[in-house]
């Protein structure tokens, strides 16, 4: 009996560890220190976290900068279109300027232009105002007023804008249309003006479109440097897409308190908030020399995972971790340690070794 049960447990053993070796749960140290500090295998890139590498991920971060051409646009002077009311001011001739009476508000003396970019004024008739700025129409009516009044002294102003406007959509607080005026708008003032619905909102990629191209912007990066991102002018005809934070997630998976999916909204995550939120490495079962970070697993078709590796038990592990910048799709995973592994394989073999024990007795028992 005795004779039987030992061969056949030693190699439960060797059987149930290759098993419970997961590939991805344990990862060959000799291999991640291949190469001054990466191996590539396969689809796989390993590279240990180390300050050389934070060093350069920062520096690329350091380079992403909003378009030139967007920082370089300077509005020009508003020009009148379809839809705006105009007030028409002619001095000493306030049955020019207040056709309805002067008791009236200033909007029942306005003028709206047509959609075929046309206004009426008398003495003037139709005159094509769309196109036009301000002092050019100013120009034009007091040019065409001279022949019924001496020196005419002609003012014109927008009171109501309806035909140059910046459309929002996305996570804000209210995505109205905003008017482009003959103050310029940045888009800081727009967004100030919209609202940001934080908890909704990924802010790690607004997306504007202008003249059928769409430029991507980090917010949270432009918030280090306001005047690049927020003071930079909109044009009329813009789009603002601020997309939503649902699909962006970064998960943490093995020997951690709470495994889960982590909402990525900016870009300001890094290793430690990812593993304090999932409630810490776990102190009883995790490796803390066995810390990865899976990133790239979705185009794997066009170039090798990545896969990062942090000693936790190293004394400049926290300052590391704490300046490892988290991106959405990233997956961490805490191995475990080797008592763990073994204390997992024992569990297996107990119910394994009843049946074998059974097994071999159930067998004397026949023969005998």
């Amino acid at each position: 009996m005795k004779h039987f049960l030992l061969p056949a447990l030693a190699l439960s053993v060797v059987l149930l560890h290759g098993c419970a070796m997961v590939p991805g749960q344990r990862m060959s140290e000799r291999a991640l220190t291949q190469g001054g500090g990466s191996a590539e295998s396969g689809h796989v890139k390993l590279v240990q976290i180390t300050a050389d590498t934070l060093a350069s991920a920062q520096a690329g971060a350091a380079n992403e900068e909003v378009a030139p051409e967007l920082l370089s646009y300077q509005p020009q002077p508003y020009r009148i279109g379809p839809g705006d009311s105009l007030y028409i001011t002619v001095w000493d001739h306030p049955e020019l300027t207040s056709p309805a009476g002067t008791q009236q508000q200033t909007a029942a003396n306005g003028r709206v232009v047509r959609p075929d970019g046309t206004v009426f004024y008398p003495y003037v008739g139709t005159i094509k105002a769309a196109g036009m700025t301000i002092e050019e129409l100013r120009d034009a009516i007091g040019t065409k007023l001279a022949s019924f009044v001496e020196k005419p002294q002609v003012d014109v102003s927008v009171i109501g804008y309806g035909s140059q406007r910046v459309t929002l959509r996305g996570a804000f607080t209210k995505t109205d249309p905003q008017m482009i005026t003959d103050v310029p708008l940045t888009l800081g003032q727009a967004l100030g003006s919209a609202g940001i619905n934080t908890d909704l909102a990924d802010l790690s990629d607004l997306v504007l479109t202008r003249d059928g191209r769409d430029y991507h912007i980090n917010l949270n990066a432009s918030g280090r440097s306001p005047t690049q991102a927020h003071g930079m002018y909109l044009k009329p005809g813009d789009a603002l897409y601020l997309p939503y934070n649902e699909s962006r997630e970064v998960y943490v998976l093995g020997e951690v308190i709470r495994p889960q999916a982590i909402t990525f909204k900016t870009t300001g995550l890094n290793l430690t908030q990812v593993i304090g939120r999932a409630g810490g490495v776990n102190p009883v079962t995790a490796d803390a020399k066995a810390i990865y970070v899976i990133r790239g697993v979705a185009n794997l078709q066009q170039e090798p995972a990545t896969v990062f590796h942090l000693n936790g038990r190293s004394p400049a592990a926290f300052a590391l971790a704490d300046n490892f910048v988290m991106r959405p799709g990233d997956v961490v995973f805490v191995g475990t340690s080797g008592v763990t592994e073994w204390n997992r394989v024992l569990s297996q073999l107990l119910p394994l070794s009843g049946i074998v024990g059974n097994a071999a007795l159930t067998n004397q028992r026949l023969g005998n």
